[in-house]
């Protein structure tokens, strides 16, 4: 099981700025080794409440508030990630489960048993959270990401470019659902994740942006679109 807490900012930025800022980023900060040429593809499916309280939390500002989500990266099975995040102000937890592609399917499904069978403590707390409050997947949120990381303050600064979306569960795993554009392509979400204190150089370059913190997130943009 994987248990983060770490400050994340986040900005809108557009392509040439984009370009810019990797270029100097490259400089004082290592890439994910996942990048390849041309960053990776991340995919996640949303779970919400019946009455979709998360959706309607983040909308209301609620400081408190939290958010259920599956994961996969490049449309593969390999690894998929079970993720509650939790923020309180400027800070997120986040904690993981790592399942077979034999959970994710029963999560799709709609059952959650499963989390009884797993070892640890936070499973049979996720059940429970899950069950007694209705969670349901909603929809599926896809783009793709270029990431730099640093170790010292796990700081890790991501551009997320090509947001898109689409409302069937089923097709989560399926690598030729057509999943609907929801921002300009123009535009890429950078967040910037860290721990503590953000050093001075990396603050630097990432003030030459310019731009306004933004605090909508991908699933409140992509349920706003397929709504």
């Amino acid at each position: 099981m994987l248990d983060v807490s770490r400050k994340e900012l986040k900005y809108i930025v557009g392509v040439k700025e984009m370009y810019y800022l990797r270029e100097r980023l490259d400089k004082i900060m290592s890439q994910d080794k996942n990048n390849g040429d041309i960053g990776y593809r991340v995919r996640s499916l949303y779970f919400d409440t019946f009455w979709d309280n998360d959706y309607y939390d983040k909308l209301d500002g609620v400081d408190n508030r939290q958010k259920v989500r599956m994961r996969i990266y490049n449309d593969s099975d390999s690894v998929i990630k079970l993720e509650l995040k939790a923020k309180e102000g400027d800070f997120q937890r986040k904690r993981s489960l790592t399942l077979n592609r034999n959970e994710a399917d029963r999560l799709i499904e709609g059952d959650y048993f499963f989390m009884l069978e797993r070892p640890e403590p936070f499973a049979h707390g996720l059940f429970t959270f899950m069950t007694t409050r209705g969670y349901r997947p909603k929809c599926i949120v896809e783009y793709d990401r270029f990431a730099f990381i640093h170790d010292i303050n796990e700081t890790r600064i991501t551009f997320d470019s090509r947001l898109r979306a689409l409302e069937s569960p089923t097709d989560f795993f399926n690598p030729d659902a057509f999943l609907y554009p929801v921002l300009d392509p123009a535009q890429t979400t950078m967040e910037v994740k860290y721990n503590g204190f953000l050093f001075s150089h990396i603050k630097k370059i990432i003030n030459l942006a310019d731009r306004p913190r933004v605090s909508n997130s991908k699933y409140i943009w992509s349920r706003n679109f397929l709504r």
